[in-house]
């Protein structure tokens, strides 16, 4: 693309149509004037301002403003554009005039006239189609430090919930191996499946239900090694739902923000439900606990904190988190996002 705010191919093309339907306006009002006389001295005219704005906009480097550029211009492109039409077998509009005004002011007057306004036209056009293309290619701009700002946060926020529940399990698998090392190897196990789990999703350019699926289990199966028959736990997410995109760590947050603060506290325990369904287009992931409840949870968390802020970031208003109280007891947590599919088959562990 040029820099020049008049320098497109396509100015030309519209100065040449303009000029041509003045041209032929002029030879149908006035009965003195031949269709070619009228062509050539228009066009002329059009093309000599066009090329003096061009040239201007060119030596400046489009410094100067609209009004200064058609002061300059256009006087400058009447002058020569007549006597361009004169090396085109047409006669000096311009020589004519100045030798006898009085006689030729009427059809000079007339030509010049269609001539300037048919530039100015064009110019203004061109100018408002060069701001239209420069404002589309800012907001394009903008979109994309927009969306390259939302990756930076989404990795920050990421990185704050990974090591948080890596170190948290670790400490239980010492402290499990001290006390019982056939529980603490069965925690272990888990804790690689899981750690293979990440490793694939870290990879994934594309993530899918079916692989949150499984880190799931593995996440609810170290739990129970730790708080035994206090925790039950179900995950119903259906096979037909596999394949569908889900954006890492939305939905872990959920479950370990259910045993930390749901069944952990609670001394009788309770069970933790993992589901998922489909309405319409959109994807609806359910975490129900039967523990303490929202009143004795607290304040929210930083996991439920960052799962709003890549929700927004991710979806906007089509994707939010909604916490109720279970009819029972406990809490209900949802997901909603927009329903996607994965192009390639469901990911699996390593």
């Amino acid at each position: 693309m040029e820099n020049s705010r008049f320098g497109t191919w396509r100015v030309a093309v519209l100065v040449l149509a303009v000029s041509s339907v003045i041209a032929i306006v002029l030879t149908l009002v006035n009965s003195d004037s031949d269709l070619y006389s009228e062509m050539v001295i228009s066009n002329s005219i059009g093309f000599a301002i066009f090329g003096s704005i061009r040239l201007l906009d060119l030596i400046t480097g489009a410094r100067l403003g609209l009004t200064p550029i058609l002061i300059i211009s256009v006087p400058l492109g009447i002058v020569l554009g007549g006597k361009l039409a004169g090396l085109f077998g047409v006669h000096d509009i311009i020589g004519a005039f100045a030798a006898d005004p009085r006689r030729e002011w009427r059809s000079v007057g007339a030509s010049l006239l269609f001539a300037v306004s048919a530039s100015i036209f064009v110019t203004v056009s061109s100018q408002a189609a060069a701001a239209r293309l420069e404002l589309e290619i800012e907001r394009r701009r903008s979109a994309e430090a927009s969306r390259s700002q939302a990756v930076a946060e989404l990795g920050l926020l990421q990185a704050q919930i990974e090591p948080h529940f890596l170190f948290n399990t670790l400490a239980h698998v010492q402290s499990a191996i001290d006390q019982d090392p056939e529980i603490g190897k069965q925690m272990l196990s888990h804790l690689i499946r899981y750690l293979r789990g990440t490793l694939t999703r870290s990879r994934s350019v594309e993530y899918t239900l079916a692989a949150e699926r499984e880190l799931i289990e593995s996440l609810l199966s170290i739990a129970a090694i730790r708080l035994g028959t206090r925790l039950r736990s179900r995950v119903s997410i259906p096979d037909a739902l596999g394949t569908a995109s889900l954006p890492p760590l939305l939905l872990q947050p959920l479950v370990e923000n259910a045993i930390k603060h749901g069944i952990e506290p609670a001394i009788e325990g309770g069970e933790i439900h993992v589901e998922a369904v489909s309405e319409g287009d959109e994807l609806i992931l359910r975490v129900t606990d039967t523990g303490l409840g929202m009143a004795a949870a607290g304040p929210e968390g930083v996991g439920l904190s960052n799962v709003r802020a890549r929700l927004a970031a991710l979806y906007g208003d089509r994707g939010r988190l909604t916490l109720q109280r279970h009819p029972v007891r406990g809490v209900v947590a949802e997901l909603h996002l927009p329903l996607k599919w994965n192009a390639g088959p469901a990911e699996r562990s390593l």
